[in-house]
């Protein structure tokens, strides 16, 4: 495939056991690689992001949404590729943008493209349930989106038409099932901070939502044929319903013990 006119850009941690992979799935056939790196990092990823002909930038953490904004800037080329150090292009996925760049009417008609995103779980691939397709818009053209959302979860807002793409991005998340459930409570803080103080939630938050997550997604999204993967994927899931809605009944941090909560003699 020849050089395409994308700029591949990325904000980075530690990454140096993984980055490797997702700069070798585009080096090669894009123009350009961005990587903004964390100032504190010293465990190699700079080096591994220069090796595969990255241009390295080093800055303090602003959080998700800024730190990504930041990278798109440094941007050299007219179209821009979104990608994460747990991720990769697949190779349908690359002939698929390929063929787009073939095609400049298409090009000049969309703002952005999305695609689904595949996720490696405890060796399976997922394919079903609710994390698969996981559409992302992650390809688009400089100057016509921007990262916006609420951190940690940064959603790109594009000004024009999505094309939708049918190749995978892959998705190697979670390295183990202790990473997966050690997530879920920072995950839950927007929810939490969000809401606080509002109205309590009642038994259909506590009970129905939970159940129906897990329905809806091991049921009647197919998540049984992903093998017992698909089966804690969906428990999981509606595990991190019931907590976000739990806390919210959380006394505060200066909350006075109830009666039988005091000092036992």
């Amino acid at each position: 495939m020849k050089t395409l006119p994308i700029s591949v850009c990325m904000v980075s941690s530690a990454e140096a056991h993984r980055i490797g992979r997702a700069l070798e799935s585009v080096a090669g056939w894009v123009a350009d690689i961005v990587v903004v790196l964390n100032d504190e990092v010293a465990d190699g990823t700079e080096a591994i992001a220069r090796r595969h002909g990255a241009r390295v930038f080093r800055e303090p953490w602003k959080g998700f949404i800024e730190q990504k904004n930041s990278a798109a800037a440094k941007a050299g080329q007219p179209w821009i590729l979104g990608l994460d150090a747990d991720e990769a292009v697949s190779p349908r996925l690359r002939q698929e943008i390929g063929r787009i760049f073939e095609n400049p009417r298409q090009l000049e008609e969309h703002a952005a493209f999305s695609f689904p995103r595949l996720a490696w779980y405890c060796g399976r691939w997922i394919r079903h349930g609710d994390w698969y397709p996981d559409r992302k818009t992650l390809l688009w053209r400089r100057g016509q989106a921007r990262w916006g959302g609420l951190d940690p979860h940064a959603v790109l807002l594009a000004e024009g038409r999505v094309g939708r793409l049918r190749g995978d991005l892959l998705h190697f998340t979670n390295d183990s099932i202790a990473h997966h459930v050690g997530k879920i409570i920072p995950y839950t803080e927007d929810f939490v901070r969000l809401n606080a103080g509002g109205k309590r939630p009642g038994a259909f938050d506590l009970v129905a939502r939970p159940f129906w997550k897990f329905a809806r997604g091991y049921v009647f999204r197919l998540g049984f044929l992903d093998g017992w993967q698909g089966y804690y994927i969906a428990w999981t899931n509606a595990f991190s319903v019931v907590t976000k809605y739990a806390r919210l009944h959380e006394p505060g941090p200066g909350a006075k013990a109830g009666r039988g909560g005091g000092k036992r003699g």
